[in-house]
């Protein structure tokens, strides 16, 4: 595996010299890469860190109704759910990063500047909208005869990284955000929105918004993240 960070190369390949992994983990040893070894799956790092709202979607019990359904039936009720959370995705200017089948990550590229509150409250707009779209989207699934459809939306902020694609791989986004996000998407009700503590602070002064606070994610320290769920206003 090639990691490139900042110009830096490392060549790894533990099959051909074991040694190369024993002790810390910061005595890699550098290996030659032979023609015959080189992979069209590079992972490789744009060295640049910024900060973006990331959303994510993910369906409720996927596995269980997947499980029931004959492969033409799931293929379809995951096709119907991610084409429609994409359409939502692009009218409020959000980038899908991958899908999971079930799940959809996405970030908000006009959430970098904190001081500018309009890549914040397309996050949570957008995230409301797809809120908003299940009653629509359930009936769609339900012509089609396939299960009701539930799902969970989650956002925070930070900054991430930016991997840049390669031939087998798209554009991909790693950081802390990212990963909290997926953590605390089980803590959104059912068919609505959570945001992590990092967003609230930055979205808390929006008067459109209520927030409530909902059981915190463990992170291993004193105290628990705070987590948010967001509704509009009546």
């Amino acid at each position: 595996m090639k990691i490139k960070l900042n110009g830096l190369s490392r060549l790894i390949n533990p099959s051909k010299n074991s040694n190369a992994w024993k002790g810390k983990l910061s005595n890699y040893t550098l290996l030659e890469e032979s023609e015959e070894q080189k992979s069209e799956y590079m992972i490789a790092f744009t060295g640049k860190s910024q900060s973006f709202c990331i959303g994510m979607v993910d369906i409720i019990d996927s596995t269980k109704i997947s499980a029931n359904l004959h492969e033409r039936e799931w293929c379809k009720y995951y096709v119907i759910f991610l084409n429609s959370m994409a359409k939502i995705l692009q009218r409020f200017g959000a980038v899908p990063v991958k899908n999971g089948g079930d799940s959809l990550l996405y970030f908000f590229p006009e959430s970098t500047d904190p001081k500018k509150k309009f890549g914040f409250m397309s996050c949570l707009e957008c995230n409301l909208a797809m809120a908003e779209s299940h009653d629509i989207l359930s009936d769609a699934i339900k012509k089609q005869g396939l299960p009701e459809l539930n799902y969970r939306i989650s956002s925070d902020c930070g900054k991430v990284v930016v991997m840049e694609p390669n031939a087998l791989s798209p554009m991909d986004i790693i950081g802390p955000p990212v990963n909290m996000c997926a953590k605390i998407n089980r803590n959104a009700p059912k068919n609505g929105v959570v945001i992590g503590g990092d967003m609230y602070e930055m979205v808390k002064d929006l008067d459109d918004y209520r927030y409530k606070q909902t059981d915190g994610f463990s992170i291993g320290l004193k105290y628990a993240y705070p987590v948010y769920t967001v509704e509009r206003k009546v």
